[in-house]
């Protein structure tokens, strides 16, 4: 009888291993499939940030370009200002302003 549980021992043994070994395989597979998802989502996560970064530097042109717009706007009150204030200039009453219209030449030919 002990040779009969000599063999059924380095049975169950090898098939004890076989399941480790399936276990282990299937893990490391897991394991690289996970890796595999990490680095798509990186990539796809790293895409959109640099789509951001541009659209960022977009956005900060154009804030440039509507403080320089503003500036300009400014400048024109401020000169319309300083007419008045240092230069003591004014727009004229109706009575003061002359209106002068050119005569049309090509009504004249016809």
């Amino acid at each position: 009888m002990k040779t009969e549980v000599v063999e059924k021992t380095p049975t169950k043994l090898k098939f004890k291993k076989f399941i480790a070994y399936a276990i282990l395989l299937v893990l490391v597979f897991i394991s690289a499939m996970m890796v595999v998802l990490q680095v798509f989502e990186y990539r796809h996560d790293y895409r959109e940030m640099s789509s951001f970064m541009r659209e960022r530097d977009d956005l900060n042109a154009e804030w440039g370009r509507l403080l320089i717009e503003q500036q300009t706007f400014g400048a024109t009150a401020q000169i319309g200002t300083r007419a008045v204030t240092q230069l003591r200039m004014y727009s004229p009453p109706a009575a003061q302003t002359v209106v002068i219209s050119l005569p049309t030449t090509s009504e004249n030919k016809k």
